[in-house]
């Protein structure tokens, strides 16, 4: 059974890396991916690109601690998960409305959430 710890983090950093992927360095993007995404594991991206799995290890974790760092920064997937939540209560406020009505604001509504 997966560890939901060590799940809960993937995603998190793949919600970090959604974010601030353009602010990583392009060894760090490529490792991220394969490691998080592609679940590939240390010792296969240390073969890939001839180096230590130490080093592959190394570069990960700084990876993360800068996506956690942006994030403590700037707060983009903190203020984007708010407005997601903000935009369900208010759909959920329009269910007693009249449903044209109700269709409409949902619609402007989801288009708010998601603009970023």
């Amino acid at each position: 059974m997966a560890d939901p710890d060590a799940l809960e983090k993937t995603n998190r950093i793949n919600l970090l890396f959604d974010f601030y992927e353009p602010l990583l360095t392009e060894k760090q993007r490529t490792f991220l991916k394969q490691y998080f995404h592609e679940n590939y594991s240390l010792g296969e991206i240390a073969a890939a690109f001839n180096i230590s799995r130490q080093a592959v290890y190394e570069h990960i974790k700084r990876a993360e601690a800068m996506l956690n760092d942006f994030e403590d920064k700037l707060k983009l997937l903190a203020k984007h998960e708010e407005r997601q939540r903000e935009a369900g209560r208010i759909e959920a406020l329009l269910a007693g409305l009249d449903p044209e009505i109700a269709q409409e604001i949902g619609r402007r509504v989801r288009h708010l959430a998601n603009i970023d």
